[in-house]
């Protein structure tokens, strides 16, 4: 069943002016010139420590002429996950970005840098749409109807908060992954997390990930043949993320898994 659109029709609104607006510039963009340098190296996994941080992601977008995120922490975690399939990959890679949103900035940034074969799924999509050349198409991130090895790469940014079952969601990563594939994920995340009692965003429970439930995703992603990538480091200096909708303070966690 196709999900509801979360956040009411002035939400959907919005998202759908941002989308015409981002794929406008990705396109008008590509006839001008491609990024004329890939993102400087960042740790394949790495908490989100600092403003400081977020605020230099920000500056490498505009040097590298990338479309910000409008909520600019969101922009670290992107460039990390871009830095790393450029990096890794090449620009020949097949990427897939699970749970995506047609204004998220992965896969258009993807595409400046010259990469084709990009899809998006999203339980709230309907009739497929390709957005320069970029498809999203409905899917569920748990069981999706793609190939074994279809991807060289699946993206999953800031979406199993919001209560996606994890071993599930592995499991189809690791089978829609070819061998050497990465798997990127983002999520919500503090070294001790702030009380989210009573609190509700897209029809589900507020969760922070804690460093135990982290080291338990991290586990349970071995146990499906994804080996994490560079040092699980769980403590961060500052809590740099504000969710204004909820009032709390936290950070982001960005994990890289290679497919064994």
């Amino acid at each position: 069943m196709r999900a509801a659109p979360p956040g009411g029709a002035a939400t959907a609104l919005a998202k759908r002016l941002a989308e015409t607006a981002l794929w406008t510039r990705v396109r008008l963009q590509r006839a001008i010139a491609a990024p004329g340098s890939h993102p400087a190296p960042m740790p394949p996994t790495g908490v989100l420590g600092s403003r400081a941080e977020w605020a230099a992601a920000v500056a490498e977008c505009r040097r590298l002429r990338l479309p910000p995120h409008h909520d600019r922490p969101k922009n670290w975690d992107a460039l990390g996950a871009v830095s790393l399939i450029l990096a890794r990959l090449g620009t020949d890679a097949a990427v897939l970005d699970a749970g995506s949103a047609r204004y998220s900035p992965v896969l258009p940034w993807l595409r400046l840098f010259g990469l084709t074969d990009l899809v998006g799924n999203n339980l709230e999509f309907g009739a497929d749409v390709r957005r320069d050349g970029v498809l999203f198409r409905y899917g569920d991130i748990t069981a999706t109807d793609f190939p074994d090895a279809r991807f060289d790469a699946v993206t999953c940014m800031s979406v199993i908060e919001h209560g996606v079952p994890l071993e599930p969601f592995l499991a189809e990563s690791a089978r829609i992954l070819r061998p050497g594939g990465l798997l990127i994920v983002s999520t919500d995340y503090d070294q001790d997390p702030p009380d989210t009692r009573g609190r509700t965003a897209y029809g589900q429970p507020v969760h922070i990930f804690s460093p135990v439930e982290i080291k338990e995703l991290v586990a349970l992603a071995e146990r499906h043949r994804l080996r994490l990538l560079g040092d699980l480091e769980l403590a961060h200096a500052e809590r740099p993320v504000h969710w204004k909708r909820v009032g709390i303070d936290y950070t982001f966690i960005r994990l890289a898994f290679v497919r064994d």
